[in-house]
């Protein structure tokens, strides 16, 4: 492999050895001439699959739309063998052409849920999507979660993850569709949202974001991190701003009761407090976000993997050229990076890195 496209580990803590161990390594799991592997990337830990979506791919001619800017996303699922080999299926769904996919979580058992920036059109598939998986899955179409904001759309949402403990789902919503062309004017703030399932409900929870991308909890549940990739307009006219946000927050999540009482029986709803700047990403561009068992966080950067411990004190990176807008952790300390046209499967220290989301 050429070197300058060659990953390697950089140790910045002697605490990133417990992670990388003495066998890290990477492998290259599979390759595409098109920017397949880009967002999303949710282990389905059944099969050993991985779900990935695209990045933005121009139509074939002939096949235009105004709507989405004369582009689509495609959805592919990776199944990661035992032999190492790669299976590679595309997905398609009633809808999925103008559905502009973008970041995902595992929802229950054979069910994962997706952000649909949608499109100009306002009767395209747009919000939080949940999509049946195999077996059984392909094909059906998906059932929209949330798609506004009492009734305001959203502008696109961008990220998501779930609570375990209420099952309340999570997400960002930045502005990149407009400035993408795939979306009308925005309507909103640049926000982070919680939706009750349960109740229907819908709260805005953070704002003060230029662009809120990834969120992820930490192993206690007690703290909220949510990057900022402001530095990125989303417009092709807008060039890269590199004193621009590329840092990732931390929140406390704090419970207030919802009535006068204190009983144990009150219902009690989430608040986030107390924010402030985790960490600035050196190799800039902060998006997809996760903590392992431990509280470490990674998040996918411009120059890979870069990794921080609980203290915000970043310890190491798994340095990918083209770096990585999302990952997630499989079994066994390996993690699986997107790095658009290459899926990197990282093996790391089996024993002790574990994905919190999964716990495994």
């Amino acid at each position: 492999m050429d070197p300058q496209t060659e990953p390697r580990f950089i140790q910045h803590h002697p605490s990133f050895s417990k992670i990388v161990g003495r066998d890290a390594r990477y492998q290259l799991l599979c390759e595409s001439q098109f920017p397949l592997f880009h967002e999303a990337c949710i282990f389905d830990p059944r099969d050993n699959s991985v779900f990935v979506t695209s990045n933005q791919l121009h139509n074939d001619a002939g096949h235009d739309s105004a709507d989405t800017d004369n582009k689509h996303v495609k959805l592919t699922c990776i199944r990661d063998t035992v032999g190492g080999e790669a299976v590679v299926q595309e997905i398609s769904f009633p809808g999925s052409d103008h559905a502009m996919l973008n970041g995902g979580v595992n929802f229950g058992h054979g069910t994962i849920l997706l952000c649909a920036q949608g499109s100009k059109n306002p009767s395209d598939i747009s919000g939080i999507i949940s999509l049946g998986i195999p077996p059984p899955g392909y094909g059906a179409p998906p059932r929209v979660v949330v798609d506004s904001f009492h009734g305001i759309p959203f502008n696109s949402v961008n990220d998501v993850v779930v609570s375990p403990t209420d099952g309340s789902i999570w997400f960002t919503d930045p502005s990149y569709g407009h400035g993408q062309g795939i979306r009308r004017a925005p309507q909103l703030p640049n926000q982070v949202y919680r939706y009750d399932p349960h109740t229907k409900t819908i709260r805005a929870v953070a704002d003060g974001f230029v662009r809120p991308n990834g969120l992820c909890f930490s192993p206690d549940l007690r703290t909220l991190y949510v990057t900022d990739t402001g530095a990125i307009h989303g417009s092709p006219d807008v060039p890269i701003d590199l004193s621009g946000p590329s840092h990732i927050y931390a929140f406390d999540v704090v419970h207030v009761a919802s009535d006068d009482s204190d009983s144990e029986s009150s219902s009690k709803e989430p608040f986030l407090a107390n924010k402030r700047l985790f960490a600035y990403a050196p190799g800039r561009f902060p998006d997809g976000i996760k903590c392992d068992t431990a509280g470490n966080v990674y998040a996918g950067c411009g120059d890979g993997v870069e990794v921080w411990n609980k203290a915000g004190v970043q310890i190491g990176t798994m340095a990918i050229p083209g770096g990585v807008a999302n990952f997630c952790f499989g079994r066994q300390g390996v993690i699986y990076a997107c790095n658009e046209t290459r899926l990197w499967k990282i093996f790391l220290e089996a024993d002790t890195v574990k994905g919190a989301l999964l716990g495994i």
